[in-house]
């Protein structure tokens, strides 16, 4: 009986804008909170015109103060972006104004190509390697207020707002298992480390103040509708959204297509189905097999399931067969 989350990139699609993605990502994350999601994620990307939660804590704050039970928080903040002060500022605003609702999962990635990386951190050399000290600063940050303590976060400081790993590869799942701290793979885009990266986390853990044994989420790209011909249709604006990115072009999400094959040369092709191999796409009684063998063969503590989807309201409709699927799930699991 597994929970549910949703992680979404605020998607910013063609002819559309960022105010309409804004409008949709807290109308998704209200009808996740009806449908009896756990969480709602939002990630940091920058110079991405497709993508429109670059201001993460902001676009958080935005969907926490439309909803009311559902915990919202990053997938990722991108930490090497940022000074750890900076951010247990922000996240510490935020958990004063939703108490009990908010996580911080942390990712040592840029979230965008060199250039602007450059732009945004200025030492490149440096920053990444830092990620674990800086991980740890983050924690003392949160933590309570120890005596001569010079530099405090306010808010922030003793309201231990908790902390995720993200990563795709072991270097995150070694981090999250010596920090005793959760942790969420990657595998809705960078699937081919997942297994090993589980193991490695789940062997090497070690308990901590935040959680006493390994809790591991998985995410999944879940493109569901009426029919598998309509499910792959949909899969297409994410499969050319992939492409473009990977040609250096990134762009805003497109609209579905009948013929990729028009689109892509064999190679991309291949890679694209590898990069997202972790997706289950078709009509409900395929997604409810497809998630149920993801969960088995993973053991997975939680899913976060995505879906790059250009119509919002087949988008709303693919998240809500993934809530019946889980409730059926649940049902026979009990």
């Amino acid at each position: 009986m597994i929970p549910f989350s949703v992680l979404d990139l605020a998607p910013i699609r063609r002819g559309g804008d960022a105010a309409q993605a804004f409008r949709n990502s807290l109308d998704l994350a209200q009808h996740a909170e009806a449908w009896g999601f756990k969480r709602f994620w939002l990630a940091e990307h920058h110079n991405m015109t497709g993508i429109a939660s670059a201001a993460t804590s902001v676009v958080i704050g935005h969907v926490a103060g439309g909803t009311k039970t559902i915990r919202v928080g990053s997938g990722g903040v991108m930490l090497p972006n940022h000074s750890p002060l900076i951010i247990a500022e922000q996240f510490g605003t935020l958990e004063s104004l939703y108490p009990g609702r908010i996580d911080l999962g942390l990712g040592r990635a840029p979230g965008t190509d060199q250039l602007t990386a450059r732009a945004l951190r200025r030492d490149l050399a440096t920053t990444s390697e830092n990620f674990p000290h800086d991980v740890l600063e983050l924690q003392a940050l949160f933590g309570d207020v120890q005596p001569n303590q010079a530099i405090r976060a306010v808010p922030g400081m003793g309201l231990k707002v908790p902390l995720w790993i993200l990563g795709s590869s072991m270097f995150g799942a070694q981090l999250a298992a010596m920090l005793g701290l959760p942790f969420a793979f990657a595998s809705h885009f960078a699937p081919a480390m997942m297994m090993p990266a589980l193991r490695e986390y789940r062997a090497r853990f070690e308990p901590s103040v935040q959680l006493d044994k390994p809790y591991a989420m998985v995410g999944v790209n879940v493109f569901a509708a009426d029919s598998d011909v309509e499910a792959q249709r949909m899969f297409t604006s994410l499969q050319q959204q992939f492409i473009n990115l990977r040609r250096g072009t990134p762009g805003p999400l497109p609209p579905p297509v009948d013929d990729m094959d028009a689109l892509w040369s064999p190679a991309e092709k291949a890679m694209v189905g590898q990069s997202l191999s972790c997706s289950v796409v078709g009509a409900p009684d395929f997604i409810e097999r497809g998630l149920k063998a993801l969960i088995a063969d993973t053991a997975a503590d939680e899913l976060m399931t995505t879906g790059q989807i250009y119509d919002h309201a087949a988008r709303l409709r693919s998240f809500e067969v993934a809530a019946e699927v889980r409730d059926r799930l649940w049902t026979t699991a009990a």
